[in-house]
């Protein structure tokens, strides 16, 4: 056991603090040195039980955020083309006074929110941040969710009956893996937290596992595979049926224990016959031998899983892959199986837990369009329509957490226009951004060092339970606000005016402790197979490194929150989707194909304000293949012009054979070139934004999911 803060004297006292870094999927447990009131030193935590001493180069931004001389430490308001600092409550009468007023004369849906990526990585926002909008009621929200992994939620609300039950490789103990559209080697997953994935990776290599990549795009994790694949964008709807097509034909199906669990196998049946292994190889570019024999592969071997990420959801049929992986694992007897597609148990239990929310979907639809809603977000690719176009329900006003859409949802200049249309914006967040530079005002919580840290969202998605509190490495600042005070307060604030009884108002340790007792782990339940009871917050505090709780072991039946407790293999909904799929152009266009890409530095637009994470070479430039370049008249390191239904950008161009002939790739969360931010770094290291391409009216149908991979686009050499 050891302290969560250790002394070291000498020349000046030392102190070592145990943590998590937030700041990805991946989790990995770090080691922080203090010394006279600044971070020395920032490496792995040994002694972690999920990420054994693994960090990637992202750790050291914790720092860099701490000490960043553009972060805001005090609310801001907009006078004119400058900023005015001001007291809190002068900050949050404001606010709460214009969303009372657009919601009194506009209605509750007037008033709209978006909450980005890090929203999910601070505790605060989730714990707090209903203490704002249950007085709103509205039902104008969108997230990150939409341009990310909803239809992975969506798959496990319609399959199994919540939106977090959802499976991941068992990596440590399988001996097959296949990765379709996931580059884990840059993310050390996603929805699958794998810190330290290359060191699992070729652990299950050298017992004699194999690992299996369909990517358009030699990745990373492509280059330490044992086999690579391309796949066309956008056609992986139909490799992945006709995988399945070939186990029922082969008679390789194989339910094993889940057998008597299942509801619809027969209308699975019917489907794949559709999907016949030459029309396919046509379609898709991955050879029709090479598809029947991945097929046998991965029904013989005795432990596989399939993992289809970030490039399968972010597609026009992104519900129907993420369905289809599903399905291949249920098919080969791999689901809840050791080595195979596992579920977590964690501490805190977002699924049969008291606060579980399993998720409801098309309760509403957005306004212009008709999109469903899911959990109560709409698909953010609507946000600038409906801020845009007039009428009852017309975004008025506008709250962003921790978010930068202009950036990192599609169609980003149209988003700009809509943007500064707004009768009032409010922006939760630290950073003067190319999304909160259109703000009234800016309420800037205390950097990710100033609060203490458990994770509630991230860790469903674990290779391994394990539980990790982290205490604050410094003390809040006076005259600063947490994130959740923020909430807290803005609530009250709205409560009053609504004349809306207010949320209690815990802290969120105090929530962790509820958490903590009434899960599985817990005094107040105990209901983990084989575990010792009794978690609490004083014995995480007693480990800072974290509790190990042990690998995934079997859940299901019991798990599950649909009827009867069956796995629906066929909901009715995304059977009455294989007929747009099936009538997709079969015929090749001539027009390229753009797909994004991840790299280990990187996490989405707000990590490029920071020296470290940006210095080397490059990496916003457009990867093209070859024969594409040659055809074009493109040469290495030129500049081109790409052009999609939407927009046009510049870009300098890195001829490669490393990507598939007809598909060019550029990476996400660049373009830091507007006037009016203040995030110097970034601004240094501008690159163009891959939003300035993708297309708000290319989705996922069924879902609302933005397709941000496979958008035609057009390219010329420049001048």
């Amino acid at each position: 056991m050891r302290e969560a803060t250790e002394k070291v004297t000498g020349n000046g006292e030392r102190t070592t603090h145990y943590r998590a870094c937030h700041l990805c999927e991946a989790l990995c447990g770090v080691e922080i040195q203090v010394e006279q009131g600044k971070v020395v030193s920032i490496k792995g935590d040994k002694n972690d039980p999920l990420s054994q001493g693994y960090i990637c180069p992202k750790a050291t931004a914790l720092q860099d955020i701490h000490e960043d001389p553009d972060r805001l430490r005090h609310p801001v308001k907009r006078v004119g083309e400058s900023w005015e600092q001001i007291s809190w409550d002068e900050a949050l009468d404001l606010v709460a006074n214009n969303l009372v007023s657009t919601h009194q004369n506009h209605g509750a849906n007037a008033v709209g929110a978006y909450f980005g990526n890090p929203s999910i990585h601070n505790w605060g926002m989730i714990t707090h941040a209903p203490n704002l909008f249950k007085m709103l009621k509205t039902k104008s929200r969108f997230s990150a969710t939409s341009v990310d992994q909803l239809p992975h939620q969506l798959i496990a609300y319609w399959m199994y009956g919540h939106q977090l039950l959802v499976p991941v490789p068992d990596i440590d103990r399988s001996d097959f893996i296949v990765i379709a559209g996931g580059n884990p080697m840059a993310s050390n997953g996603s929805l699958w937290t794998v810190p330290g994935f290359r060191h699992r990776a070729k652990a299950l290599q050298s017992r004699g596992g194999k690992i299996v990549v369909l990517d358009p795009r030699l990745t990373e994790t492509a280059e330490i595979a044992d086999e690579h694949y391309f796949v066309k964008p956008g056609t992986d709807a139909w490799l992945l049926f006709a995988i399945i097509n070939v186990l029922f034909t082969e008679d390789l199906v194989d339910l094993g224990r889940l057998a008597d669990h299942v509801e619809g196998l027969d209308d699975i049946r019917v489907i794949a016959e559709a999907f016949v292994l030459d029309d396919v190889a046509e379609i898709t570019g991955m050879p029709a031998e090479s598809i029947q024999q991945l097929a046998r592969d991965f029904a013989a071997a005795e432990r596989g899983v399939f993992y289809g990420r970030i490039g399968l959801s972010t597609q026009e049929f992104g519900s129907l892959c993420q369905w289809a992986i599903q399905l291949l694992n249920i098919l080969t007897g791999n689901l809840d199986e050791e080595g195979g597609s596992t579920f977590s148990l964690p501490a805190v239990d977002p699924v049969k837990g008291p606060a579980s929310k399993p998720g409801h979907y098309g309760a509403w639809h957005s306004r212009v369009r008709g999109l469903p809603e899911f959990a109560g977000e709409l698909p953010c690719c609507t946000l600038a329509e409906e801020i845009l176009t007039p009428g009852e329900g017309q975004i008025k006003t506008l709250l962003t957490g921790a978010g930068n859409p202009v950036l990192s949802t599609p169609n980003g200049e149209q988003l700009e226009k809509a943007l500064g249309s707004l009768d009032f914006m409010v922006s939760v967040d630290f950073y003067i951004n190319e999304t909160t530079r259109f703000a009234d005002v800016i309420l800037p919580p205390v950097s990710p060092l100033e609060h203490d840290h458990y994770d509630l969202a991230l860790i469903v998605f674990a290779v391994r339970n394990v539980a990790k509190y982290s205490e604050a490495v410094f003390e809040k600042p006076e005259g600063t606000l947490h994130d959740w005070e923020i909430f807290a307060q803005l609530g009250e604030r709205v409560g009053k005016q609504l004349d809306a009884a207010p949320m209690p108002v815990f802290l969120p340790s105090q929530i962790l402790e509820m958490g903590l007792q009434a899960g599985p782990y817990g005094a107040m339940s105990g209901t983990a197979k084989g575990k010792e009871i009794g978690l609490s917050l004083a014995k995480l505090k007693a480990h800072p490194e974290g509790v190990d709780l042990g690998a995934h072991e079997s859940q299901l039946p019991e798990r599950l929150c649909t009827d009867q407790q069956l796995i629906q293999l066929a909901p009715k909904e995304l059977i009455a989707d294989i007929p747009r799929l099936l009538a997709q152009p079969k015929a090749v266009h001539d027009k390229l194909l753009l797909i994004g890409r991840r790299h280990v530095r990187s996490n989405n637009s707000w990590m490029h304000n920071y020296q470290r994470l940006v210095k080397g070479k490059p990496r916003d430039q457009l990867i093209m293949n070859i024969s594409d370049a040659e055809s074009l008249g493109v040469v290495n390191n030129g500049m081109v012009e790409i052009r999609s239904r939407v927009g046009q950008v510049r870009a300098t161009v890195e001829v490669s054979e490393n990507i598939m002939p007809g598909v060019v790739s550029l990476p996400h969360g660049w373009g830091h070139h507007r006037k009016g931010t203040r995030v110097s770094i970034a601004q240094e290291h501008a690159g163009v934004s891959a939003n300035d391409l993708t297309d708000d009216l290319f989705v996922d149908e069924l879902s609302g999911n933005a397709a941000l991979s496979g958008v035609p686009v057009t390219i010329k050499p420049c001048e």
